[in-house]
């Protein structure tokens, strides 16, 4: 990702998800574990219009910042996957999210904390 830090990509799509109200949020650093991405970024919405409404925001807030969405799949009602090369931001509804379990998969990942992304 050119002049770009990841780090700081991470925090601006985690702020977009949060100003949406995204449902629980979590960041997984899998940079260690992967060569797909630095960071997977989960989270979940209550309805279809939530999904659209953070994977919206999340796609014009990393615009600001040089980021464009290079592949998106999946549908509104229940998964969409965004990525953004070294980010790849999954947003769910919380049954689907439930189902799927991308925690569990990427468990040898490294949850990291927002507070650690403000760093």
């Amino acid at each position: 990702m050119s002049n770009i830090d990841t780090k700081n990509a991470a925090l601006v799509a985690y702020k977009a998800l949060d100003e949406k109200m995204g449902i629980d949020i979590k960041v997984i650093d899998i940079k260690n574990v992967s060569i797909i991405a630095d960071y997977f970024i989960i989270a979940s919405a209550s309805n279809s219009s939530q999904i659209q409404a953070l994977c919206d925001n999340v796609e014009e807030e990393l615009s600001k910042i040089g980021m464009t969405v290079t592949h998106k799949e999946g549908n509104q009602t229940g998964w969409v996957l965004m990525d953004f090369n070294d980010i790849i931001v999954h947003v769910f509804t919380e049954e689907d999210r439930n189902f799927y379990n991308l925690e569990r998969i990427w468990r040898d990942g490294k949850l990291i904390d927002v507070e650690e992304l403000n760093l």
